[in-house]
């Protein structure tokens, strides 16, 4: 997946945005505040943080040479994928979406509401 179709399929998400924090170097996704995907854009090839399951982590981390805990975050709760090529466009999308998820299960109900109008 190159660049333009992550960021394409990240920001289709409802209520996220798009932001640089961290400096240029990183494009930060994030919905009601809170961060869901980390792209070190610049990286070749490019790199994607993602908010994991704890036990699905360390199951994937086993699975996918691309994933390896996440890089200056949480390793227990975040995992980074190298998009080189050998992990398949629906297991990524997969995981986004599971990151998304998990991120908008820990928002204030009424932040949860408005993101399932």
């Amino acid at each position: 997946m190159d660049l333009n179709s992550l960021r394409e399929y990240l920001l289709q998400k409802k209520g996220t945005t798009e932001e640089m924090p961290f400096g240029p170097e990183a494009l930060v996704f994030k919905v009601s505040g809170k961060m869901f995907a980390l792209v070190a854009w610049r990286d070749d090839p490019l790199q994607i943080s993602l908010k994991c399951d704890p036990l699905e982590a360390l199951f994937l981390r086993d699975t996918f040479t691309a994933v390896k805990p996440g890089y200056h975050l949480n390793k227990r709760h975040w995992n980074t994928v190298t998009l080189d090529g050998t992990l398949p466009d629906t297991e990524l999308r997969r995981m986004i979406d599971d990151s998304y998820a998990l991120v908008v299960q820990g928002l204030k109900k009424a932040d949860r509401d408005f993101l399932l109008l």
